[in-house]
């Protein structure tokens, strides 16, 4: 199956993914420690391969088109946490529940928007641009948007497991093998080759970490389950509220089409496997923490389904024209 293929069809390889692990998971559920630690070096893969699709040397061109980024700069790191504290007041009242909607709403997604704006027919060379600012700042951000939102408890969930060992091993790791290969690749055509050829891997390895969670989670997925329909409707009047704030945004901004399609979707797409390994960190008691993370994933991907049918419509090529 070609690259493009899975990529259009990758909602169905999770969906499928989810349910087999699921499955699993109830056949072999006192094999849960076993299936959780495979779990750890496929995530690492997983976001090594991640990055290294980033491209940070595109860094200094990202600040080229300053009313585009000053737009989706604020948009995803000033309006989007106002939109997440409003709709927290909608989530149940659970610690663990409240902790997975902060972490998976408040880091623009650096993966899958991509290919997802491609589709969409936004301007691909703006959504690569954008994506090393937004995945520097959400590092830099997310642990004083944690504090601001829970206080005390923040303070707490640092408590709660190695938060900082996984950040360290499963995030800042990753992100230097993927700038060093970045940085081999401008040198050596060589390295080019491998980066491109990486750029398959993102879809089938993500279908195996989602997996390998759902077997390994399934107590989680079993206590979660009475709150996951008032999740649900905060993740779909997230993607209704990011929708209007690129348009609103788009327009006091000036940018063309292409630009607002690619604002649209940074800021409706989020960065769930990013801090999935952050919860993942944390003790049994966060469990669910982790279910509604992957929750939130299935929940964007039909989303994101309906930006691509809604998006041209209400953002049509002919504005530029006019």
């Amino acid at each position: 199956m070609s690259r493009a293929t899975l990529e259009r069809h990758q909602v169905w390889v999770y969906l499928a993914a989810i349910g087999l692990g699921l499955a699993t998971g109830q056949r072999l559920e006192h094999s849960a420690g076993a299936l959780e630690s495979a779990l750890w070096p496929v995530l690492g893969l997983l976001l090594f391969v991640t990055f290294t699709q980033v491209r940070l040397n595109r860094l200094p061109e990202a600040f080229r088109d300053r009313r585009f980024m000053a737009a989706a700069v604020s948009g995803n790191f000033v309006a989007v946490p106002l939109i997440v504290w409003g709709l927290l007041w909608l989530v149940p009242d659970d610690p663990a529940i409240r902790l997975g909607v902060l972490l998976v709403l408040l880091v623009p997604c650096t993966d899958w928007f991509i290919t997802f704006c491609h589709l969409g027919g936004g301007d691909t060379g703006r959504a690569i641009a954008v994506t090393p600012v937004n995945l520097l700042v959400q590092i830099a951000l997310l642990p004083v948007y944690l504090w601001l939102f829970m206080g005390r408890s923040f303070v707490d969930i640092l408590a709660a497991g190695p938060i900082i060992t996984a950040f360290v091993m499963l995030i800042l790791l990753p992100l230097a093998g993927a700038w060093l290969l970045e940085r081999w690749s401008l040198r050596h055509a060589a390295g080019a080759v491998v980066i491109d050829r990486l750029g398959g891997a993102p879809v089938p390895l993500l279908a195996l970490v989602v997996f390998l969670i759902a077997a390994s989670q399934v107590p989680s997925v079993r206590d979660a389950l009475p709150v996951l329909g008032a999740v649900a409707g905060v993740f779909v009047a997230f993607l209704v509220a990011a929708l209007l704030l690129g348009l609103v945004l788009a327009r006091l901004f000036g940018l063309p089409d292409r630009s607002a399609r690619v604002l649209i979707f940074t800021l409706g797409t989020r960065n769930s496997f990013v801090v999935l390994p952050l919860a993942l960190a944390l003790s049994a008691e966060w469990g669910a923490a982790i279910v509604v993370i992957v929750f939130q994933s299935l929940v964007e991907l039909f989303g994101v389904i309906g930006y691509l049918w809604l998006v041209p419509r209400i953002v049509p090529r002919a504005r530029a024209r006019r």
